[in-house]
């Protein structure tokens, strides 16, 4: 693997916590030619994607990328950039691979739509060990708990969570360039960091609802985590919980968050933990050698 950590970085503008790598386009040439890899996979746009692909392109070697992050709605909504714009210079960087790997079929239809050629599915896997049905006592606040998992930032939407008029406990587990004027807006709610492993599973599982307020999610991690530990989902009915909610019964989708909150707070744990457990580790990497058929 050719990531961040072997480089110097720096804090990409206004969102510190990402850092983008420092390097030569011939640094990581000269690695991917040391190794002499029968595949080669990009994982994201940054500076050492783009590098990795100005390689491969220019000794004509195969590779497959993957598209996980809706960059142009996230540039828009702090930049007011245009998407098609964005779009484009993805479409730019995607195209040329042999195969763009997604995780759902709403994000393929999108991007089909927008021109992105050479799609392949490629879901994701949870930790079923570490994120499963615990006892309710970790939180000492007022039930219901809300529970927020994620990036504290604007093109997560997570104001529409903090917004919400509903009895009980709003809890919210990240860090994010928002989070200093989030909590000073709105001193009712518990912000408690960034959390990781065991720690981050006894907060799922005392939850009783997890809601997703992103509407530019490719997929949402944090909701397969969360129906794991035995929590029912409230989010928007759009691509990310569209794909992993759907007609499963372990959340509810409405345009309306509060009225999707008061149902899924009747949903039984039970169901959220067996729809969780059809998304496994073993599924997501045996698609991810599959779509590396380019190459044989």
């Amino acid at each position: 693997m050719i990531t961040p950590d072997q480089f110097r970085t720096v804090p990409c503008p206004s969102y510190s916590e990402i850092r983008l790598s420092v390097c030569r386009p011939s640094t990581i040439a000269k690695q991917i030619d040391a190794c002499q890899p029968c595949a080669i996979h990009i994982a994201t746009e940054g500076p050492l994607g783009w590098m990795a692909r100005r390689h491969c392109l220019k000794t004509e070697t195969p590779f497959t990328t993957s598209f996980h992050t809706r960059f142009p709605e996230y540039i828009h909504a702090r930049w007011r950039v245009p998407v098609s714009l964005s779009y484009g210079t993805l479409r730019r960087f995607h195209n040329p691979a042999s195969a763009i790997m997604v995780a759902t079929q709403t994000i393929e239809n999108d991007l089909k739509e927008r021109g992105f050629d050479n799609i392949r599915r490629w879901s994701r896997g949870v930790d079923t060990e570490l994120f499963h049905p615990r006892p309710k006592n970790f939180y000492a606040q007022p039930r219901p708990i809300m529970l927020y998992v994620g990036r504290l930032a604007v093109e997560k939407g997570v104001e529409d969570f903090l917004k919400l008029d509903l009895p009980g406990s709003k809890v919210l587990v990240g860090e994010g360039p928002q989070r200093t004027e989030l909590e000073a807006n709105y001193p009712d709610a518990h912000f408690v960091g960034a959390k990781v492993g065991e720690e981050l599973a006894q907060h799922y599982a005392a939850a009783d609802v997890f809601v997703f307020p992103s509407r530019t999610d490719t997929f949402g991690l944090v909701l397969i985590e969360a129906l794991a530990a035995g929590v029912p989902v409230a989010a928007y009915p759009v691509p990310g919980p569209l794909d992993v909610i759907d007609r499963s019964g372990a959340g509810c989708l409405d345009e309306d968050l509060a009225s999707a909150v008061r149902s899924a707070l009747t949903i039984d744990p039970a169901t959220c933990r067996a729809h969780a457990e059809t998304f496994s580790w073993t599924a997501s990497a045996e698609q991810f050698l599959g779509n590396l058929d380019v190459f044989c």
